[in-house]
């Protein structure tokens, strides 16, 4: 049966990786490997080298420019170690990707639109490696200073199974885990690769079946279908949705958190399946390690945004406060547009009315009349 063309994201990154990903990622993995034989004191330097090489490759001169600049920019900045300051540069960094101007320029530089999405999806998730690295610096002692290094931002910024599309590792896991790996034989790493490999596989196999089968995507672009449905197919077909968002995303952050597992590593966990998510508020209290929507970043604004501006230990006036800014980075992130601040204005509202709720049903008459 013919596939269903409709889910751009799942059509572009498995193009990009039959094309020239997959191959990248396997030499990675040769060059990690050899590297932990023979100089695993320069292994990080090896891999920080090997990203860059990938990068020049891929994106050209000038996108390797544009990330290396987005690297020294926010390095600079992070010497001030205000975070505040770190912020602002975060956010006219990311900005500079919507200059219409700016966007012209960079599309001149490649032959085909997949190769300037490409750039700008890769330069989108190092602008929160960057930020990660520069949060952190800010935040630790003069004395912890040299495990901050530039050198080290370079090899947290270009090392490759994370680079275009994520999953994020704040970058003090990256530099303790990177300094401090297991020691792993060559039988557990190939144990540990092979079965990685039929997971992926696996569940590769069951997002082309849905695609070729169910045509989700393919419904949802035309309205006539969805008018002339009943409430119970659009709740049928909304389901399958997020369930295909599911499975994508198994394979999409499986292949990079495979890698990071070979490298000695603990990757973020996969998400969990939607079909047992019955608390809107759980998912995001999860946000650190199972969230699904808007998974590349859950983990960066719950470290970054929620917890610093207070969080659930915070006043009422507080919580609310830093879930709305949680919400309205990651509608930024994505494009700012409009469809974005409803989605990040109807989350937000979710969860203040499940916590409002909880709140009322613990007071003690309430509980009594239970």
């Amino acid at each position: 049966l013919p596939q269903d063309p409709m889910d751009f994201e799942w059509s572009y990154w498995i193009e990009w990786g039959r094309e020239r990903i997959l191959w990248l990622l396997a030499g990675h993995l040769l060059v990690s490997q050899v590297s932990r034989l023979l100089v695993e004191k320069y292994k990080p330097w090896c891999l920080m080298v090997y990203g860059m090489a990938a990068c020049w490759l891929l994106l050209g001169i000038k996108g390797f420019a544009v990330i290396l600049l987005h690297a020294a920019v926010s390095f600079a900045v992070a010497q001030f170690q205000l975070s505040l300051l770190t912020w602002l540069c975060s956010l006219i960094l990311l900005s500079t990707l919507r200059i219409p101007a700016v966007e012209e320029t960079k599309r001149k530089w490649y032959d085909t639109e997949n190769e300037y999405y490409l750039l700008l999806f890769t330069v989108s998730v190092r602008c929160l490696f960057c930020t990660s690295f520069s949060l952190e610096y800010c935040w630790h002692a003069p004395t912890q200073k040299s495990s901050h290094s530039f050198l080290w931002m370079l090899a947290y910024v270009f090392y490759y199974p994370t680079f275009h599309n994520g999953p994020l590792v704040n970058f003090d896991e990256f530099s303790k885990q990177m300094r401090r790996q297991e020691a792993l034989s060559v039988k557990t790493n190939l144990t540990i690769l092979v079965v990685g490999i039929i997971r992926i596989f696996f569940w590769w196999c069951l997002a082309e079946l849905m695609i070729h089968l169910m045509y989700i995507h393919a419904l949802y672009s035309s309205a006539l279908p969805l008018e002339s449905a009943s409430y119970w197919a659009l709740g049928g077909l909304a389901l399958a949705q997020v369930l295909f968002f599911y499975v994508k995303y198994l394979v999409l952050y499986g292949v990079p958190a495979l890698l990071l597992r070979m490298d000695g590593l603990k990757p973020p966990a996969l998400p969990c399946c939607v079909s047992l998510m019955h608390s809107f508020t759980k998912m995001w209290r999860l946000i650190s390690v199972k969230s699904l929507t808007a998974l590349l970043i859950c983990h960066f604004t719950y470290r970054y945004i929620y917890v610093p501006m207070g969080g659930s230990q915070s006043s009422l006036l507080g919580t609310l406060l830093s879930t709305a800014l949680t919400f309205a980075f990651v509608s930024y992130w994505h494009g700012g547009q409009s469809y974005l601040w409803y989605w990040g204005a109807l989350n937000w509202l979710g969860v203040i009315v499940e916590n409002g709720t909880k709140r009322i049903l613990s007071i003690s008459l309430i509980q009594d009349l239970i």
